[in-house]
């Protein structure tokens, strides 16, 4: 069925909507969430329920929807003051009240092809003049925004030639950027190259780390928690193997206290991977892939530095032990950009975005950046690189009466004491617990 309201046709099959017969572009999202208020035209839409349905794939603030509901009104001629279309719930949501709203067959002929597309332009639309004044003006953001998509519209190619540089350059052409994603037909606006260039990016940087701060927030706290479970669970299981090991002189409290150790070190790791990964998913955009894995590494090997500084310090200092073969920046780096090549690779997004899949492609996901964090870990161990388990292992050796050698884990992998075989498979399985935990945590849609 298609649904026909006023001098508009809405047509679900082909995802146009004809006004007079004529097509008014609109984004993928911004249709599907005109499309749902008027299937659901008989009740009220929570903003909730309209968010986890229309951008049920991807996170994003409250800010999101309450543009793409100006935009349908801008497209519809609708007035907030006076709705005719789409009305505001206080305090719930959106409706759509038109009250004559006709089901037609999906086989009948569009408006467009009986009349050949000459309807009129739907909504006010002001010249470019006039807009481009108003995004260069000092009035609140939600009015130089819509100057900034109205000039979209009218050609982004026109409204860059009227920027000019001076004091306002760097904000116009950072509001310019980021509507481009929100106005369907709109072009490129390019940064580098242009005159203040660093500036743009940090008013770019500014105005979407305002309105996702606090979703980026809580998608950052399950990541490090995941992490935490999943190391939990992953020095649950190694204490196990150590119990009741060949040859094993552990006792119970190996068990008790190594899932500790892990929970603490997959909180530490998540804390710098899942850091970049929010970062890149808030700041970067149109090279999402590329930004995940480059912020994805640098949180993680700011984190091993850091670890690795405390770490001397206090075995050094305290106990005189040398802590120059363990993990440090360079293994953070491997494994941190590792995860977020397998969290990329699983959840392509062309117009970026926090990714929030469901189901079975949570798991994918998950288990995507675990096989890749895991090559990356059994690399690093194949070619000498400490990770947690193997660090305790070399510490087991410096103190007398230590339970934590990994000779009863060997010993169940075919070898007398840990070798190659045994490094491998102990840094693959860190690296996939810690990875899918971090994803899992990461992928969690925030309420």
């Amino acid at each position: 069925m298609r649904y026909v309201f006023g001098e508009f046709t809405l047509c679900p099959s082909r995802r146009i909507l004809l006004a007079s017969g004529r097509e008014v572009a609109l984004i993928p999202r911004y249709f599907d969430l005109l499309l749902l208020l008027i299937r659901k035209r008989d009740q009220a839409i929570a903003r909730r329920k309209i968010l986890d349905t229309v951008w049920q794939d991807v996170v994003v603030s409250d800010g999101a929807l309450s543009q793409a509901v100006r935009t349908l009104r801008r497209a519809l001629g609708d007035d907030p003051r006076a709705p005719r279309f789409i009305r505001t719930v206080s305090r719930h949501g959106y409706q759509f009240v038109f009250p004559d709203v006709n089901e037609v067959d999906d086989a009948t002929p569009l408006p467009a092809e009986e009349s050949g597309g000459g309807g009129a332009r739907i909504g006010e639309i002001d010249d470019i003049e006039t807009s481009f004044e108003r995004l260069v003006s000092d009035a609140p953001e939600e009015i130089r925004r819509a100057a900034a998509e109205t000039l979209h519209r009218l050609g982004t190619v026109d409204a860059l030639r009227l920027l000019a540089p001076g004091p306002t350059h760097a904000v116009a052409r950072a509001m310019l950027r980021d509507a481009r994603w929100d106005t369907p037909g709109a072009g490129p606006v390019p940064v580098f190259g242009q005159p203040d260039a660093l500036r743009t990016l940090l008013e770019l940087f500014r105005l979407r780390l305002r309105r996702v701060l606090r979703v980026a927030g809580n998608r950052y706290v399950a990541a490090i928690a995941g992490a935490m479970v999943a190391g939990a669970v992953a020095g649950f299981l190694g204490g196990l193997a150590l119990y009741f090991g060949p040859g094993s002189n552990a006792t119970a409290v190996v068990v008790a206290l190594l899932p500790l150790v892990g929970l603490l070190i997959g909180g530490a790791g998540a804390a710098g991977v899942a850091g970049g990964l929010c970062c890149a998913e808030v700041l970067i955009r149109s090279r999402r892939g590329f930004a995940l894995v480059l912020f994805g590494a640098a949180g993680g090997g700011a984190v091993g530095v850091v670890a690795h500084a405390i770490g001397r310090l206090v075995l050094q200092g305290v106990f005189g032990q040398d802590l120059s073969p363990f993990a440090g920046g360079l293994e953070g780096l491997v494994l941190g950009g590792a995860t977020a090549l397998g969290y990329a690779l699983a959840t392509p997004r062309a117009e970026g975005g926090m990714a929030t899949p469901h189901g079975a492609a949570r798991l994918f996901a998950a288990i995507a950046a675990g096989t890749s964090c895991a090559v990356a870990a059994a690399l690093l161990t194949w070619s000498g690189s400490y990770l947690g388990a193997m660090s305790l292992d070399v510490l087991s050796h410096s103190f007398p009466g230590s339970q934590v050698g990994l000779e009863p884990l060997s010993r169940l992998l075919g070898e007398a004491r840990p070798g190659n075989v045994t490094k491998i498979a102990i840094g693959a399985w860190e690296g996939l617990m810690f990875a899918a935990g971090t994803v899992l945590g990461l992928t969690h849609r925030p309420k």
